[in-house]
């Protein structure tokens, strides 16, 4: 029974690490936007916030300027760097985060 219950605990660990990784991951992604887009998504006057943005306008921007259907200086430069599952979990990143 102990092995048992210690190879579910294992499990658990191996996932939440995982998890974490994985948001991990979002927040180095994120971290290209900041320059622009201020920390956490907060950005300065004259550029756009992107905290507590509506998840599937933020990913509908982001694939318009990853197919060139939207005209940008960097944008669309910086969009095709990622594939769209990648923009999708970015979208929901900052999505995520407080005005």
């Amino acid at each position: 029974m102990k092995c048992k219950q210690w190879l579910v605990a294992s499990t658990l660990c191996l996932t939440a690490w995982g998890a974490q990784a994985e948001v991990n991951q979002i927040r180095v992604w994120a971290a290209a936007c900041a320059n622009c887009h201020g920390t956490m998504g907060k950005a300065e006057t004259g550029n756009e916030s992107l905290a507590g943005k509506d998840k599937d306008e933020l990913l509908q921007k982001l694939m318009d300027f990853k197919t060139g259907r939207k005209p940008a200086t960097l944008m669309h430069q910086i969009s095709k760097g990622y594939s769209d599952e990648q923009l999708a979990q970015l979208a929901g990143y900052f999505a995520s985060l407080k005005k």
